[in-house]
């Protein structure tokens, strides 16, 4: 299994400022909207137990897809893959830590997810909300590329269907999974 370093990023990204837009997050219930999984089985995150850390993020590059400059101008858009392998080279210690749960969503459809769930040997299941049914509820920050609206990187957690803590913006990508790390640690690992 490579690491998040088989995935450089960019040097001179633009780094993503905290406009505010998920300050209303932490403390609400989360919405009860199956979202298609790339487990096959749809999952209702209110509707999990424990603690579950969904890092939300814009779309992940096809093999061989050649990312255009406009992306990487964009602040917080790149790094969807160094992203996802932190929370891979990180899911053991973040279960250790007490983690039940670990999803990626995107709006990307599943079987787009699917494969890059399998390329990249990802532990977990990535959830798509093609549709935005679970961004608009939640009021999640938005962009447009490309004639498509994407979610904003930013990362959830949600304890019993509730939301405790978000990380929003998210810079550097790669570095999210330990950002969860150190804070699980230093709420005793009880994610509370």
């Amino acid at each position: 299994m490579s690491n998040t370093s088989s995935f450089p990023l960019p040097p001179n990204l633009p780094v993503p400022v905290d406009d505010g837009a998920c300050a209303h997050l932490t403390g609400i219930e989360v919405p009860s909207i199956p979202l298609s999984s790339t487990s096959g089985d749809p999952v209702d995150v209110s509707s999990l137990k424990g603690l579950t850390i969904i890092f939300c993020y814009p779309r992940t590059g096809a093999p061989g897809e050649n990312i255009p400059e406009s992306w990487n101008l964009i602040p917080g858009a790149r790094g969807c893959t160094p992203q996802a392998c932190s929370f891979r080279d990180t899911t053991s210690e973040l279960r250790g830590l007490g983690v039940h749960h670990i999803f990626g969503l995107s709006t990307q459809d599943t079987a787009y997810q699917s494969e890059v769930k399998e390329r990249l040997h990802l532990l977990y299941d990535l959830l798509s909300d093609e549709g935005l049914e679970w961004v608009h509820a939640l009021e999640l920050p938005t962009f447009e590329w490309d004639g498509k609206k994407l979610v904003k990187r930013l990362v959830i957690a949600v304890d019993d269907g509730k939301i405790i803590k978000t990380w929003y913006p998210v810079f550097p990508p790669d570095r999210s999974a330990q950002e969860v790390i150190e804070w699980l640690r230093g709420v005793g690992g009880a994610g509370k």
